[in-house]
């Protein structure tokens, strides 16, 4: 096998590697969770979209989802949005946009903090999940945080008020060292809550795929059984 051919053939095996081996972060600890997520449970949506726009939407953007377009989706009135979801002076028609200026979250947090529209379908909801709930004291950071999950982020523990403060021991294991208003569980719940809204604005059309397509199945047996009774009606005096 030439050279050139083992180089192609590598460059194309790498990529599934990496897909394959979707236990590992792209840099990090090695993400050990499995979330269920179930976007048939509209309750569950709801309660992400309230965590979402309580804790995420005042420097995360979801600009590729309009409110109005949320609130339709997860059986949410408009009114009730624009009462109590709508903290940046926008419309119920907007899109979820940050209500502070890009170069400003640049020069407080040493960059703008990303859209969140696609991140569930980029990191997979495993890793948003362990991510959100391994925040612990570490120092040596600005915000006075860290996590294993993603060395080095620049973000705060801002759900640290509902979960506590964790350490990290010599062996990388964490511990709770304060007491959040939630219990664990509770906690664990909410950002698991949080975790099936980002991936439900990450496709939307989820939520109407899966009932579509048992329709869709369950049109195809009907047509079929009447396709087989045509069929043999066509047929049943041939010998």
């Amino acid at each position: 096998m030439s050279k050139a051919i083992r180089k192609f053939l590598l460059s194309m095996i790498a990529p599934a590697l990496l897909l394959v081996s979707g236990g590992v972060s792209a840099s990090g600890a090695s993400v050990d969770v499995h979330v269920d997520i179930d976007l048939g449970n509209q309750a569950a949506l709801q309660r992400g979209a309230r965590t979402f726009v309580n804790y995420c939407v005042s420097c995360h953007s979801a600009k590729y989802m309009r409110y109005s377009r949320m609130a339709e989706d997860i059986g949410l009135n408009e009114e009730l949005v624009e009462a109590n979801m709508l903290f940046t002076g926008r419309k119920v028609t907007d899109h979820m946009l940050v209500a502070f200026d890009p170069e400003d979250a640049k020069r407080w947090l040493g960059q703008a903090p990303p859209d969140l529209t696609l991140v569930a379908r980029s990191r997979g909801p495993d890793w948003i999940y362990a991510y959100l709930t391994s925040f612990h004291r570490d120092a040596d950071r600005p915000w006075g945080v860290n996590n294993p999950i993603l060395p080095g982020t620049t973000m705060p523990a801002v759900l640290s008020g509902l979960q506590g403060e964790q350490e990290m021991d010599a062996d990388g294991h964490l511990h709770s060292v304060t007491e959040g208003e939630l219990s664990e569980a509770e906690f664990n719940d909410l950002v698991k809550d949080l975790v099936s809204f980002l991936v439900y604005i990450g496709e939307p059309a989820k939520l109407v795929r899966g009932s579509l397509g048992v329709k869709v199945i369950l049109f195809l047996m009907v047509f079929t059984f009447l396709a087989y009774l045509l069929k043999r009606e066509y047929w049943k005096d041939v010998h």
